[in-house]
């Protein structure tokens, strides 16, 4: 059955290893006593099962900690010889503020040049993800996506963009619901060439 997030149950169960599971009845519990502590009957008809789908949203959000880089692109690294501009630009991107435990959501953009060596498309976009779907400061987030690129092809250079929107910012504090927070990282021709990182970022800029 979906909740109102349209996600099912199910599809959150999928993501979470055995390992992960054993942490469901600990979160169930931490996330009824926050329920009872800010106000609320936890045993409400609306709520009582919320702690168990908290739970396992929560593991589903952070689902990035079960993975690593090498296993992410061992069998989608190919030879080629190509060393022009490689973009994939606008890959979604949703992850949780390690201050506040609220999301920040946006876009992230990456270029590579080649250095006889290729990854596959899709993976780029899986890079984001598994970086992502931890608890992350969007500072770090640019930079961790731009060296495991660099890590996992030697390219000769890296640039990664990232554009989000941050809840904490939104809801809390200074309450600014227009504001986008911008990040970059660059490595290698990125941060050396003038002309390379001018092309990327006008690539990456146009809409």
């Amino acid at each position: 059955m979906h909740g109102s997030g349209g996600t099912t149950e199910s599809e959150d169960q999928k993501s979470i290893t055995e390992t992960r599971k054993n942490a469901l009845p600990a979160l169930e519990e931490a996330f009824k006593a926050v329920i009872e502590k800010v106000g609320e009957d936890p045993s409400r008809q609306g709520v009582v099962k919320t702690p168990q789908r908290a739970a396992k949203a929560i593991l589903f959000f952070t689902q990035g900690y079960e993975q690593n880089i090498a296993d992410l692109v061992n069998d989608a690294i190919f030879d080629e010889d190509h060393d022009e501009l490689v973009i994939v630009k606008d890959i979604d991107m949703f992850s949780l503020c390690e201050h506040h435990l609220v999301p920040f959501v946006g876009k992230v953009s990456i270029g590579y040049l080649p250095n006889k060596k290729v990854l596959g498309l899709s993976k780029l976009a899986r890079i984001v993800d598994m970086y992502s779907r931890r608890l992350q400061v969007q500072e770090r987030l640019t930079k961790q996506i731009a060296t495991a690129i660099a890590d996992a092809i030697n390219p000769t250079g890296v640039g990664v963009i990232v554009e989000a929107q941050h809840m904490c910012m939104m809801m809390r504090g200074v309450e600014k619901t227009s504001a986008t927070t911008s990040t970059s990282c660059m490595l290698g021709m990125f941060r050396d060439d003038p002309k390379t990182r001018e092309e990327f970022l006008s690539l990456t800029s146009r809409r």
